[in-house]
């Protein structure tokens, strides 16, 4: 075991019980992943371009260097299901499918590491994974060494065709096999979102002491009501969730989706500023090849990822909903006088055809700081900061199923004017 990325294991029985200390994670991960765009798509006579093989992950890994990505800090290209050979190989080792990845997975993990790039798998607990391609359960340790000898970076491990009540153990075994290569693999597990729908209350002290993020609920899907759906599921249980959120540990509502088919512009707005203010991990699935531009930009936005990977590692929570605009903080750096800043996400459930004007005061938001705060819009960053004070009357207008993102800093000097 390695020392600098081990986790230290201790065992009674048959039950495994491990502290996380990978070193890993310590600000939500970032990267792009194939399954909500491109799902599980294996014809590659009909769909030569977008087919789930070596060509389409090499393909994306450059435009993530080419177009900004990897410089705004999207690192890791992960492979989703439907990757691998129906049949294990003679020694019972996965395998992937050899027509649509010719050179094998230990090539393409080459490529993007070449590239700058970090490389993520997907794997499943279970006897299959959700497409029915092998699982896991019987070969925990095995499929551990194998990911750590291809050069994985991330593994997503799904949990279709499995026992719920095993899962918590189960999970933690595999934590300690991957944990055991020496390779420093991010462990993303995925028992919550089989027991959470069920109404099984998960263990997220556990979750925080054997993984670095785990889906908690349902997939997501190309449209705004899913991502509304999760939105609302995470708010009413953010209590029990958010303080399990953290350095090397985090919550996970799912893949962004922007810039494909189902978010307008303003739609997408409010994704990428909740996801930032949740700490969520930013892991597009997108078509980098055709994304427009003006999504394009919403994800490459640096102020709002630098929200997201602020180093607090703070998980926002829902303070308010006004008028059906749902607010949502965040305290994030720089720290002033004693006071945090903190980042303000808006995400409107009206649809009444007319950019709404909210008012609202920084002190209804838990804003305390005496000097007020200076606050300016990360989606308009053309606009100079307006300086107020925690009681004065602050609006803003927010278009119809959409939103924006916020940042409040502690004003040093009593200078307040009005906004």
């Amino acid at each position: 075991m390695s020392l600098k990325f081990g986790v230290l294991i201790l065992f009674c029985s048959t039950t495994y019980v491990q502290s996380l200390d990978n070193g890993l994670a310590l600000t939500p991960p970032m990267g792009w992943m194939h399954w909500q765009r491109f799902r599980c798509l294996t014809d590659c006579v009909a769909y030569p371009d977008e087919c789930i093989s070596e060509k389409l992950f090499r393909t994306m890994a450059d435009h993530l260097v080419c177009d900004g990505y990897l410089e705004a800090g999207y690192e890791y290209i992960i492979i989703d299901d439907c990757w691998a050979s129906k049949q294990r190989d003679n020694d019972s080792r996965l395998q992937p499918d050899p027509e649509r990845f010719p050179n094998g997975i230990k090539a393409l993990a080459d490529y993007i590491h070449d590239k700058g790039l970090k490389f993520g798998i997907y794997g499943d607990y279970g006897t299959k994974t959700c497409a029915g391609y092998p699982g896991s359960i019987d070969h925990l340790e095995l499929d551990a060494q194998t990911f750590a000898e291809w050069g994985v970076d991330y593994l997503k491990l799904d949990g279709c065709y499995a026992d719920q009540s095993t899962m918590e153990e189960g999970y933690a075994k595999m934590g300690h096999y991957l944990n055991s290569t020496g390779r420093p693999i991010v462990y993303s597990c995925s028992w919550p979102a089989y027991q959470e729908p069920l109404g099984i209350k998960s263990n997220y002290t556990k979750l925080a002491e054997t993984c670095n993020l785990w889906r908690n609920w349902d997939d997501i899907d190309d449209a705004w009501s899913n991502v509304t759906n999760i939105l609302n599921w995470f708010s009413k249980n953010q209590d029990r969730l958010a303080k399990f959120s953290g350095p090397g540990h985090w919550n996970d509502p799912d893949m962004l989706i922007i810039g494909n088919f189902g978010l307008s512009y303003e739609q997408s707005k409010a994704q990428m500023a909740i996801w930032a203010i949740m700490a969520a991990p930013l892991i597009m699935s997108v078509d980098l090849r055709s994304i427009e531009p003006q999504f394009k930009n919403i994800l490459l936005n640096k102020d709002i990822i630098s929200i997201n990977q602020d180093p607090l590692g703070i998980q926002g929570r829902l303070v308010l909903t006004k008028n059906k605009i749902d607010i949502w903080t965040k305290p994030v750096t720089p720290n002033v006088d004693g006071s945090d800043s903190y980042a303000i996400g808006f995400l409107s459930n009206r649809v009444d055809g007319y950019p709404y004007r909210l008012n609202f005061t920084l002190s209804e938001l838990n804003l305390t700081h005496d000097s007020g705060y200076a606050i300016r819009d990360l989606f308009d960053l053309s606009a100079e900061p307006t300086v107020t004070n925690i009681d004065e009357i602050v609006f803003i207008r927010i278009k119809p199923s959409g939103g924006t993102l916020l940042l409040a800093v502690p004003n040093p000097l009593n200078n307040v004017s009005k906004i």
